[in-house]
């Protein structure tokens, strides 16, 4: 019984996975756009002799993202980068 739950979780994932990289790759709808961008705050984090850390901020940064559930070629989705949307550069 549980290896049935198993391998069907498995299978509901690879489908969901599936349908969607073909959504992204060839547009479906046709009025969905595939790419996003979103722009992320970088800043440096810098460690200092009395234990404490100065951060430092830089340009912000626009980032291409897929209009997706998971990642797909090489992009992050959207939703996780909007949410996501500063990067910290440790030195």
């Amino acid at each position: 019984m549980v290896k049935r739950i198993a391998i069907g979780t498995v299978l509901v994932l690879a489908t969901v996975y599936v349908c969607d990289y073909v959504s992204v790759r060839f547009q479906i709808p046709p009025s969905h756009q595939a790419y996003g961008t979103v722009v992320v705050k970088r800043y440096y984090a810098v460690p200092l002799k009395d234990k404490k850390t100065e951060y430092m901020s830089l340009e912000p940064e626009t980032e291409t993202c897929v209009n997706s559930l998971f990642p797909h070629m090489g992009n992050p989705p959207c939703w996780y980068l909007t949410k996501h949307n500063r990067k910290q550069i440790n030195m």
